[in-house]
């Protein structure tokens, strides 16, 4: 099956039930053995369809609107694809995310549907939509609606329409809907699959939340490759690595973070393999130290393949596992052929290769724009993407990433906006001003830390108390500071009195 031949991703589970109906293709890693579940390609087609035959009966076509906020199950790819064989429109939000955020994409989205997994990991979702005033709440703990599938009218046969939309910070204080096609979402799994070299022995995994745009990326590789993948609804480590090494998973990773965790639990006990069959971590979405790399082949005895993706373009550049060790450690890897990327001065004007400048993107995998209002600056006159990273590409092809022009904390793959953290520390009665920095971190890729300048005559805050300010005004859990603080004045520059960040990240790196 060619990499690049399918016009929807619904063509593309087609294709894969008939060639390999009875290969499992995902598989529900539970703490308990005996509550394992999988589902073969054959079925997750059939399931699928019976599904969207449900959704149907309730009133959901093409074009609706469906947000969903679920964990990474094999009900949540069933509900997800069945939208697609509908041709709906879906909005996947992060399943950790609350009011502010969830309330933000209903409203922005003007979703007609949303699915909610009743109360998971201790908050009730569904008292969150009533909350949000959400129309058409499907709580699917209680079953996906399944029905017979004879009036289903035929799958959508245009993989360039817009029917996804996903949700990233930026650098303002709300998020960005991102307009993706089936077909963009099928040129970012390809080049993961085109880069990993992985062949039919191989067992993938997913231990980020599918509702992440890497959620389609990893599913799209499955559905070209013909390989299962153990779906991990709560990821923790050690109680996770009895289902790595349960279904023998051999490509395992996500992003930074995971690196790291796998890396720190490997060193508890080096004397034996942490997982015996694992032969290669691989993942995107933070920044990769060298040494990380490094470290990983030494005391893992496998391989790392770091790519760079974004919201925007979910597949960007990855590296193969038969790069060169300098290039695996010291790059994003290349982009596939059908991904320009042009480095640029401020003027917008091409940079020959080893000089820093603007990422620039275009090519299939890249989004169709953004929701709502206009966003002129994010692609130039001659349709790139403007990143806003800061890198250079090597004679080889590989790209090196060397910084950010956006005010963006990247912390496990997830982006943080300064600016809503900021907003929501100025409303404290004891904080003056405040700055919100991303500093390194070798698990996280960066941390959130906050810097405040208080009003004079108020005791210094603590951690704890800033965390519960922001948490009572209803920020996520994974934007909380983990760092606070305390300066009698803020370094700022001359003429605006603008925040000085990178003083601040100079001292407290």
């Amino acid at each position: 099956m060619s990499l690049h031949e399918s016009p929807t991703l619904w063509e593309l589970v087609r294709r894969r039930a008939v060639r390999t109906p009875d290969a499992p293709a995902l598989i529900e890693a539970a703490p308990d053995p005996a509550h394992d579940r999988s589902i073969t390609f054959r079925e997750l087609h059939d399931r699928a369809e019976r599904v969207a035959a449900g959704l149907r009966a309730q009133g959901i076509g093409p074009g609706t609107v469906v947000a969903w906020q679920l964990p990474t199950r094999i009900q949540t790819v069933l509900l997800s694809l069945a939208l697609a064989r509908l041709g709906a429109v879906q909005s996947p939000i992060i399943p950790f995310y609350r009011d502010r955020e969830t309330g933000f994409a209903l409203r922005e989205s003007k979703a007609e549907f949303f699915a909610v997994p009743g109360t998971w990991r201790g908050f009730d979702h569904t008292a969150m939509a009533v909350r949000l005033g959400a129309r058409g709440i499907i709580p699917t703990h209680t079953g996906l609606p399944e029905a017979d599938t004879d009036d289903l009218r035929p799958p959508p046969t245009d993989g360039t329409r817009v029917r996804w939309i996903y949700w990233t910070s930026g650098t303002t204080s709300d998020p960005k809907g991102v307009l993706h096609t089936d077909r963009s979402l099928i040129a970012g799994g390809s080049c993961l699959a085109d880069a990993l070299h992985l062949d039919a022995t191989d067992v993938g995994s997913i231990a980020f939340p599918y509702a992440h745009i890497g959620g389609p990326d990893y599913l799209v590789m499955l559905l070209l490759l013909g390989i299962p993948a153990v779906l991990f609804e709560n990821f923790a480590l050690p109680r996770s690595l009895d289902g790595y090494r349960r279904h023998r998973v051999t490509v395992a990773g996500g992003s930074t973070a995971f690196y790291s965790m796998f890396l720190a639990e490997q060193r508890k006990d080096p004397s034996r393999p942490l997982i015996p069959s694992l032969r290669l971590l691989a993942g995107g979405g933070a920044p990769k130290p060298a040494e990380l790399h490094h470290a990983v082949v030494r005391e893992l005895g496998c391989e790392l393949a770091h790519g760079y993706g974004m919201t925007e373009a979910p597949m960007i550049t990855m590296n193969s596992p038969d790069d060169s060790s300098e290039h695996l450690a010291h790059t994003e890897g290349r982009p596939p052929s059908g991904m320009e990327i042009r480095i640029t001065d401020p003027q917008g004007d091409a940079l020959p290769p080893e000089i820093d400048g603007e990422v620039r993107l275009r090519g299939e995998a890249v989004c169709r724009g953004y929701l709502g209002e206009a966003h002129d600056d994010a692609f130039d006159c001659e349709g790139f993407l403007r990143t806003g990273d800061l890198g250079h590409l090597r004679t080889s092809g590989h790209l090196v990433l060397t910084g950010r022009l956006k005010d963006v904390i990247i912390r496990k793959g997830e982006n943080i906006s300064a600016k809503e953290v900021e907003e929501l520390l100025h409303t404290h009665p004891s904080v003056r001003d405040a700055a919100v920095i991303g500093l390194p971190d070798p698990d996280r890729g960066e941390r959130v830390c906050a810097v405040l300048e208080q009003e004079a005559g108020t005791a210094p805050l603590t951690l704890a108390e800033v965390t519960a300010h922001l948490g009572a005004a209803g920020l996520a859990p994974h934007k909380l500071p983990e760092q606070v603080e305390v300066l009698d004045t803020l370094p700022r520059n001359g003429a605006l009195r603008k925040v000085l960040k990178y003083r601040l990240r100079e001292r407290f790196s």
